[in-house]
């Protein structure tokens, strides 16, 4: 009687140790995501709950239809790694009839290969082979080899059918996530193919149009007003394509990271004079007035200096494009938030805006006016440039308007600095 239940607890014992390396196998599902150390583990669980010598896992090409080595406990595996197994063979058949398939004696089975024993040195006496499958796709077979103590049970077939499971929606998921980064690494490769061709093609276009630019300023000086309107006309159509190249260039900024930034201390002021410099030619050749409000104190902020200059700027090309000669635009800076915060502000007197477009106009390419009857020439990037570079220095940047022909005005918040 004491013998019997001796034997009992020791089945209880046996099958709560499986039942643990079942549980350690399902939680490596969510914490291993590449498929070497994945297929070791489970090859090492498929030893453990069966009582064989050796497990394999092999997998199922769907392109070539090819059943092929992915990994086996065996030292001298590795050489087989990635070849294929001929369908005819016991885990082809497994494959092919989507069936558990146990062998107690391979060398009574003609579908055993010897071949392959032969080259890893290892002989192949038994085994117990059960198909992967996930969502009634066949992803491979995976075998325990050489039971200690034969026959093959219910519960071997059970339990490794239980892994086999959870084996397939492992490698599923490490197979999307490989397929994943390669598809990311070709998009960066495009990426940068992408970067490179509008660089060169920027550099290139800036040659001509900077002559293009100079003998238009210089034929502007004419005493004929014919050759002065013409001029102009010329000169006005290169400073869009200027606008456009620049915006070409520009583009890599729609995913501007605050890890890119060339963070500096600066005064608010000295920003405030490069943009007055960078404005003048554009100012001055669109017939419009600059008035710009400078604070009464020193302001510090930390910035990429050249890439606040460029929103800056942005805002500005916008107020002018959309505003009517003679129109003053007001550059306007002032501590707000209990001096916490600078607000960089830049005000038009132009079309305006309807309240659904205060969004939508920081939207990559949207246009204010319809793509087929604007005046304004660009990409429709320049606003959300602009977001984009003021969301990476913890800053934000909105629109305001009164409506349509009441103007608009564009604010930038950015945290003030202090040493």
């Amino acid at each position: 009687m004491s013998g019997n239940l001796e034997n009992r607890i020791l089945e209880l014992e046996h099958k709560i140790n499986i039942l643990t390396d079942l549980v350690e196998a399902s939680a490596s599902l969510n914490s291993r995501l590449d498929l070497e150390p994945l297929l070791a583990r489970f090859m090492d669980v498929a030893v453990a709950i069966t009582g064989s010598e050796a497990a394999s896992v092999l997998l199922w090409d769907q392109n070539t239809r090819e059943l092929f080595f992915a990994a086996s406990t065996s030292d001298t595996a590795g050489e087989l790694l990635g070849r294929p197994v001929p369908l005819d063979s016991i885990a082809g058949t497994i494959v092919l009839e989507n069936r558990i398939i146990q062998v107690n004696d391979t060398a009574s089975d003609p579908r055993h290969h010897n071949k392959v024993d032969e080259e890893i040195k290892f002989q192949t006496r038994s085994l117990l082979g059960i198909p992967m499958s996930y969502n009634g796709k066949i992803i491979g077979v995976i075998e325990a080899l050489n039971k200690r103590v034969l026959p093959w049970t219910a519960d071997d077939r059970h339990y490794l059918r239980v892994l086999a499971s959870q084996a397939a929606v492992a490698i599923e998921k490490a197979q999307l996530v490989q397929e994943l980064r390669r598809a990311n690494e070709e998009l960066s490769e495009v990426d940068d193919l992408k970067n490179n061709f509008i660089a060169i093609a920027s550099h290139e276009l800036r040659t001509p149009l900077g002559v293009i630019m100079g003998y238009s300023s210089f034929l502007q000086q004419d005493e004929n007003p014919e050759t002065q309107e013409l001029a102009g006309a010329v000169l006005e159509s290169a400073l869009k394509l200027r606008q456009i190249i620049e915006d070409m260039v520009n583009l890599r900024y729609l995913k501007q990271k605050q890890t890119d930034l060339l963070l500096e201390s600066i005064s608010v002021n000295e920003i405030l004079q490069d943009i007055e410099r960078d404005s003048h030619s554009l100012i001055d050749i669109n017939n419009r007035k600059l008035l710009i409000e400078s604070p009464d104190k020193q302001i510090m902020v930390k910035v990429d200096q050249a890439r606040i200059v460029m929103v800056i700027n942005n805002l500005l090309n916008n107020a002018i494009n959309f505003s009517k000669a003679e129109d003053t635009i007001t550059l306007k800076t002032s501590l707000q938030n209990n001096e916490e915060e600078v607000w960089v502000q830049v005000k038009d007197t132009g079309i305006g805006l309807e309240e659904f477009q205060l969004e939508k106009i920081f939207d990559d390419f949207y246009q204010v006016e319809d793509h087929m009857t604007r005046h304004v020439g660009g990409l429709g990037i320049g606003l959300s440039i602009a977001r984009a570079i003021i969301r990476a220095h913890d800053g934000r940047i909105w629109a305001d308007s009164d409506g349509l022909g009441k103007g608009a005005t564009f604010t930038i918040a950015l945290p003030c600095y202090v040493e």
